[in-house]
């Protein structure tokens, strides 16, 4: 793009606000205390996720992790009535 920019002094429509969407700084460093277990898995699933793993230039085992996680995090909310990270707030003090 080398053209030139052109401005002009027309009214901006309707603005609307936006909600804050971006997570706080604070559960950007939240880390969760893992658990190291042991598991057995399909052939066909383990397969499948190692080739999404390889387009995706990341790790197999971190992508079931965050499917895991997200489950979790869906079903909990449903359950209780109210989102984990709010328990996990709570439950550090």
């Amino acid at each position: 793009m080398s053209g030139k920019i052109r401005y002009s002094d027309e009214p901006i429509g309707d603005p609307k606000v936006i909600r804050d969407f971006l997570p706080s700084p604070e559960d950007l460093a939240f880390r969760e205390e893992d658990v190291k277990i042991t598991i057995t898995l399909s052939k066909r699933s383990v397969d499948f996720f190692k080739g999404k793993a390889a387009e995706s230039d990341t790790q197999y085992q971190r992508m079931i992790r965050r499917l895991l996680d997200a489950y979790v995090e869906a079903h909990a909310d449903a359950l209780t009535g109210r989102s984990t990270r709010t328990a996990r707030k709570r439950a550090a003090g």
